[in-house]
């Protein structure tokens, strides 16, 4: 199934100061009333590679609506181990606990490349988000959208094998970011598939030989999207399919 991160936009925020083109679709969607009283309060910055944006049980200072490049979600336990329970991409925002009154993060948000995202301080989106019922109802529903994911990604960590746990992450990736080619290094991917980096090496030569992607040390390219997509575990279509049906209900 060719899948599509992004859903059609009004264009009326597709501009912001000095004609930068905005790349994400919950500003995209927005009025132009309240397009006008945010954009005054976001700073546009650029993200680095491996760049952690929230730490678990740290305090929330920011949030940052992705313009583009993505994030992982982890959860981390006690021992340090961790293990990627969403993704975010332009789609999405980061600081979700804070729209709904917390402070603290209970995940790690951790950037996957270098990327860019508008973003505010906590204080001033709790003043403007009543005064801002279009941009409150996106991020809600976003909320959900994240959840579901977490939730399916969970279960797919458990249920399915790794060649089929990388062909899905790859294809998610690639929706987000726009990029057949990745820089990932088989540590990396072991962290956010959750399972050792010998398991990661096998499955990469697995879909290597079976010509859907190409691996070198550092980068990971897809060749074949349709051989990767039929390789990956059904966990890639629920999440889209959900995701479609959701924002149909919502329009």
């Amino acid at each position: 199934m060719a899948s599509q991160v992004s859903r059609g936009s009004t264009n009326r925020a597709a501009k912001i100061g000095n004609d930068r083109e905005v790349g994400n679709i919950i500003l995209r969607c927005l009025p132009r009333a309240e397009c006008t009283q945010i954009f005054s309060s976001l700073e546009f910055v650029r993200l680095r590679l491996h760049q952690v944006l929230h730490e678990v049980g740290e305090a929330i200072k920011s949030v940052y609506f992705m313009n583009d490049g993505m994030c992982s979600v982890l959860t981390v336990q006690p021992d340090g181990q961790s293990v990627e329970v969403g993704l975010i991409g332009k789609e999405g925002f980061v600081g979700l606990p804070v729209i709904f009154g917390f402070k603290t993060s209970a995940l790690r948000i951790i950037t996957q490349g270098d990327g860019s995202a508008y973003r505010a301080d906590v204080a001033i989106l709790r003043n403007f988000l009543p005064q801002c019922p279009a941009l409150e109802r996106e991020l809600y529903r976003y909320s959900m959208i994240l959840s579901i994911q977490s939730t399916q990604l969970a279960a797919c960590n458990s249920l399915h094998d790794v060649e089929e746990r990388l062909a899905r992450w790859l294809l998610m990736s690639y929706d987000r970011i726009g990029s057949k080619t990745m820089p990932l290094t088989q540590e990396f991917l072991a962290q956010m598939l959750g399972t050792r980096r010998s398991t990661v090496s096998v499955a990469a030569s697995v879909l290597q030989k079976a010509g859907m992607i190409s691996y070198t040390r550092g980068n990971v390219t897809i060749v074949d999207k349709s051989k990767l997509e039929a390789a990956a575990c059904d966990c890639y279509e629920i999440i889209e399919q959900q995701r479609t049906r959701w924002q149909a209900e919502g329009r």
